[in-house]
């Protein structure tokens, strides 16, 4: 067994990317685990129960001066890290019982294309847009990041633009091709969201990639960019299209509501709406998706606040190339790729589900 002073966290990271763990877990009174298909998993090989001080010089390692001074006055730090060219490791260090405890993402440096990542191929088309607000969503541990990595990755193959990202923390890198993109990481390039937004704008940026929607002041902003002539891509954790219209109209107050929907009706170009759903061998995860694309019908819907007639716009919108989770899910079900039990476990409307699978 190795000794706790011999234990690394490159080196585990290293082996969890070796076996396409998608997180690290560390803390006190246990040892390392990965997180590998949505189940905790012990690390190969014979490793230590960590003590408290072991996590202390372990996680505190990871961090800058600043940082540290932080973590000591708030218990809480979001970090990033890069390990060669192999992956980037988004990182929360938190307090549990007293003593640091982390939990590292693992993020691929490799951007993988949507046919590689199972996405509609409609989203490429999305990127064609010069103007408007493209949103992902789907709760933490969705596949957001690497979606939206994807997605800007084909403007940066594709445009001859300038790509602006502000990220809390930065989690993929984008090399320079046929645009130029500039990256800025909150806490190092900027102080805070709210700046680098403000800022934004006087940066010439074509396209804009907002970390997370995370509150009304970054929605304006956010709205405001798509309506002046920049395409803005964002997320949020909500579970569906409708979740995420509704999310955004109750954070505004009520006298607002009608001039926000006409805002949105306007400046919205897509939602996508995804879960990542084990498959049936047990080896894997597979994306499952809902695609809102703002037609003219669908615009109309939204400006007149008839959030609720969307839905039956996606399952009839195919053309559109829209689709509901639950067409989504029968698909991969009716394929074999996943139980007709996951997908049931996963529907966004489980009587509807059923009815499709029976079918």
């Amino acid at each position: 067994m190795k000794a706790a002073t011999d234990v690394s966290i490159h080196e585990l990271i290293e082996l969890g990317y070796e076996m396409v763990a998608s997180d690290l877990m560390i803390k006190a009174g246990a040892p390392p685990r990965f997180k590998r298909n949505s189940e905790i998993q012990e690390v190969p090989g014979e490793w230590p129960i960590l003590t408290g001080e072991d996590t202390h010089r372990l996680l505190t390692g990871l961090m800058s001066e600043k940082q540290k001074r932080i973590f000591e006055e708030t218990s809480e730090m979001d970090l990033a890290f890069q390990l060669g060219e192999k992956c980037r490791v988004r990182t929360n260090i938190y307090r549990e019982r007293t003593h640091p405890a982390a939990v590292m993402r693992i993020i691929p440096m490799r951007i993988r294309s949507l046919e590689e990542l199972g996405l509609p191929t409609v989203l490429g088309e999305v990127t064609k847009h010069k103007q408007g607000l493209v949103l992902v969503t789907g709760p933490t541990g969705s596949g957001k990041t690497t979606t939206l990595a994807a997605l800007i990755d084909i403007i940066n193959e594709n445009r001859a633009c300038h790509i602006v990202t502000v990220e809390d923390p930065l989690e993929i890198t984008h090399k320079d091709k046929k645009a130029h993109v500039s990256q800025r990481e909150v806490g190092i390039d900027t102080e805070d969201f709210m700046p680098a937004l403000r800022a934004v704008v006087r940066e010439a940026p074509d396209v804009i990639l907002i970390g997370e929607m995370r509150d009304t002041t970054t929605m304006h902003v956010a709205l405001t960019a798509g309506e002046t002539g920049h395409l803005v891509f964002s997320t949020v954790h909500t579970a569906s299209a409708y979740e995420t219209l509704d999310r955004i109209i109750n954070m505004f107050p009520p006298h607002e509501k009608a001039h926000l929907c006409q805002r949105l009706a306007n400046s919205l170009r897509a939602i996508i709406a995804q879960k990542l759903v084990p498959t049936a061998d047990g080896q894997g995860r597979v994306v499952a998706n809902e695609v809102l694309i703002v037609t003219p019908t669908v615009q109309k819907a939204i400006e007149d606040g008839h959030f609720n007639d969307l839905y039956a716009m996606m399952n009839e919108g195919g053309f559109w190339g829209m689709q509901t989770m639950n067409q989504s899910l029968v698909r991969y079900a009716k394929a074999g790729v996943i139980t007709e039990a996951m997908a049931i476990m996963n529907a966004g409307v489980v009587s509807e589900l059923k009815q499709l699978l029976r079918r």
